[in-house]
């Protein structure tokens, strides 16, 4: 008696899975096409985002190896579009080389082309961080000291590891205006941070010592 009821709830359960299928058989089958494009899809963009890394990998190597003083506009044109394609490594590398070898004379050009790099692109908070440094050096220079804090205070009111490169070259920069109470003041706040880099810190005690001593 007890078999028999049990083949019977067995044929009951399977005749209602049976039905299930029938009556959404359009649902499941819609269901299992979109999951198997979005496996489709996500193989797709990954092979094709590879491919896209490949390409920018290979363009700049070869702008960087072809370039020569006699093709400095036609080089500073490839890696603008370089820098626009976002990529994390090879963007900022582009900026780099314009800059290390002065193919844009336009400050506010390459000040563009720092903010890309500092803000269109998802990077490393610390990489990140490091381009802020590097565009206030590129600055430094020509700055008044409003922009040029205004570049480095994310540095400054942080906990980065850029702290006191950010402190120092602000120090060094009212030094050479020969503001010295400003300067001293920066390099005192190198001297009390307590993740300051050692040969910064001791960089600024030679120069407090050396030339800021009351």
């Amino acid at each position: 008696m007890d078999e028999d009821i049990s083949i019977i709830n067995t044929n009951t359960r399977n005749e209602k899975i049976k039905i299930f299928f029938v009556q959404n058989k359009k649902k499941i089958f819609a269901l299992i096409s979109a999951i198997i494009i979005s496996i489709l899809v996500f193989f797709a963009f990954g092979e094709y985002k590879g491919n896209k890394i490949k390409k920018i990998s290979d363009t700049y190597n070869s702008v960087v190896i072809d370039y020569s003083e006699n093709n400095k506009e036609k080089t500073a044109e490839s890696l603008v579009q370089l820098v626009n394609e976002k990529n994390p490594t090879y963007s900022p590398l582009s900026l780099y080389f314009i800059v290390d070898n002065k193919l844009i004379s336009d400050n506010d050009r390459i000040n563009e082309l720092f903010d890309i790099i500092i803000n269109e692109i998802s990077m490393d908070k610390e990489i990140k961080n490091l381009n802020i440094y590097k565009k206030a050096l590129y600055n430094a220079d020509n700055s008044n000291e409003n922009d040029l804090l205004n570049i480095l205070n994310p540095l400054i009111n942080s906990e980065s590891v850029w702290n006191s490169h950010a402190l120092y070259l602000m120090a060094e920069y009212f030094y050479s205006k020969n503001e010295k109470q400003k300067s001293k003041e920066f390099f005192n706040k190198i001297i009390d941070l307590e993740n300051a880099n050692q040969e910064i810190k001791l960089e600024s005690q030679k120069r407090l010592s050396r030339d800021l001593s009351d």
